[in-house]
């Protein structure tokens, strides 16, 4: 649990206070212009409303140009990004034809598969010649092609569970899932910062929803305790059954799950688990096959497994691996398998060539490599942001590091420093993270160098020093011994 500093708390409220007393205020006078210049749609209400409408125009538009910026180039460690420009005050932002070089430690590119593969891409060019560049049907009409079978078979092998179903976008797979997998008269124990796709699909679900706190296994036991002994809402019937949903990695704070006593505990109290490795898979564990390999975990004991190809494996969509059963029912009842397209099949030839890479059937030992190379990577950039002062979320080996910025301002100010010198940042702030939370979050890549990550320390470390972002005091640097070269007499 993040414990956040008295001060910065007081003067994070005091500029979101600021921040919306500004806003009311333009609010207020906005009204009038509003009535004397009264448009066409006298009578309807607004299509924009609330306090996400306010939020949107008073305080995201001040910021606009440090999210979504378009790059013009693959995801690799450097790509290029398009420089925009506004003259309405962040209303609107319009691009240029120009462009800067940027360090990029905001992509998902763990393994460095965003970008050309000596075996990967010259496969994904062939299959785009053969296949083209969609299947315009769904799975179960004309949306199947060998490409498909064979990834679903490779998944299988690779995760070490008896069968799999993939589908055409990662976010869905959780949303669209889950409503399947139960419904009324379920219970479902999610994990309080488990991701917005997993919020929704347990929403939709129409089952109760009860949530424990972040990665913290004696408390789910207490609730799972709780809820087993009163049941049902009402009629105090025993739930129908219940499922624990958790993440491998959890995307915002890095933080590894605590698996095995999650999976003990569940054991327990006879509750299914629900595994979400989108940030894993691929990235963690002696041959990156994510949490479970980590930590010595049996797959056998997770139930369902689902993750992702975004990240690691440089594509699109996601999977879900269970028992042959699971597996079959999902795809008689699931409308993303039903419904949707499948996954293009050129991406679904990335990720086959991805996983053939990491697991040394291409004849090399370039996924080994890489694999080493992120846990190397990840390991010494956090280790120097902390020793730098930074605040920084997450356990070893993870990939994902979130930087501690807390106050608004402080989130523009270290985004367009960064970029100004090069180094591209992602900055979070509400909603996406709980009011006072705002952070900067890097990603490391397999594909950066140590001079990358040294050159990206260089720029952080002075942008600490100009936001105020450095909120623990520094390690003093080691004074390095000078040799002495005189010989002995």
């Amino acid at each position: 649990m993040i414990t956040i500093p008295y001060l910065t708390a007081v003067s994070t409220y005091f500029s979101y206070g600021l921040l919306f007393a500004f806003g009311q205020l333009r609010d207020f006078f906005r009204r009038f212009i509003d009535w004397w210049l009264a448009s066409n749609l006298q009578g309807y209400a607004p299509i924009c409303l609330g306090h996400e409408d306010f939020y949107i125009r008073r305080l995201y538009h001040r910021i606009q140009d440090c999210f979504e910026r378009p790059i013009s180039s693959a995801p690799d460690a450097w790509f290029d990004v398009v420089e925009r420009y506004s003259n309405d005050n962040n209303k609107t932002l319009k691009r240029t034809r120009k462009t800067s070089r940027c360090l990029n430690l905001g992509s998902y590119n763990y393994l460095g598969f965003g970008s050309f593969d000596e075996y990967c891409t010259p496969r994904v060019i062939e299959s785009l010649k053969r296949f083209s560049a969609s299947t315009c049907s769904s799975r179960v009409d004309a949306g199947t092609t060998s490409v498909h079978a064979e990834l679903e078979e490779c998944v299988t092998r690779f995760v070490g569970k008896p069968a799999a179903v993939v589908f055409g976008m990662g976010y869905a797979t959780n949303s669209a899932i889950i409503p399947v997998l139960i419904g009324k008269g379920g219970l479902i124990i999610s994990d309080s910062l488990n991701h917005s796709s997993i919020v929704n699909g347990a929403r939709g679900s129409g089952a109760t929803i009860r949530v424990f706190q972040h990665n913290t296994p004696s408390h789910l036991e207490r609730v799972l305790r709780e809820q087993i002994a009163e049941g049902q809402h009402r009629t105090h019937r025993p739930w129908k059954k219940i499922i624990v949903v958790v993440e491998g990695i959890y995307s915002m704070e890095g933080e590894i799950c605590q698996l095995p006593e999650i999976v003990a505990i569940c054991k327990k109290y006879k509750a299914y688990v629900y595994l979400d490795e989108a940030h894993s898979i691929g990235a963690i564990g002696k041959s990156g096959k994510g949490v479970c390999e980590l930590l010595g975990v049996d797959t056998a004991d997770v139930d369902v497994m689902m993750g992702t190809f975004t990240k690691s494996f440089g594509s699109c969509g996601g999977y879900i691996a269970g028992s042959k059963e699971l597996i079959q029912y999902l795809k008689h009842q699931c409308p993303a398998h039903l419904y949707a397209t499948s996954i293009p099949t050129p991406s679904a030839q990335q990720i086959i060539s991805a996983i053939k890479v990491i697991l040394g059937e291409d004849g090399s030992n370039r996924g080994a490599q890489k694999l080493a190379r992120i846990r190397e990577n990840s390991n010494f950039f956090r280790a120097e942001l902390q020793k730098m002062g930074f605040e920084v979320l997450g356990d070893n080996d993870s990939p994902v590091m979130p930087i501690m910025l807390y106050n608004p301002a402080k989130i523009p100010s270290f985004s367009r420093e960064c970029l100004r010198q090069k180094v591209a940042v992602v900055v979070v702030g509400f909603p996406a993270t709980p009011l006072l939370l705002a952070r900067a979050r890097i990603c490391i890549s397999a594909s950066h160098s140590r001079e990358d990550l040294i050159r990206a320390l260089k720029v952080i470390s002075k942008v600490g020093d100009l936001s105020g972002t450095k909120y623990f005091p520094a390690e003093p640097k080691k004074i390095e011994e000078k040799k002495n070269d005189m010989k002995l007499e």
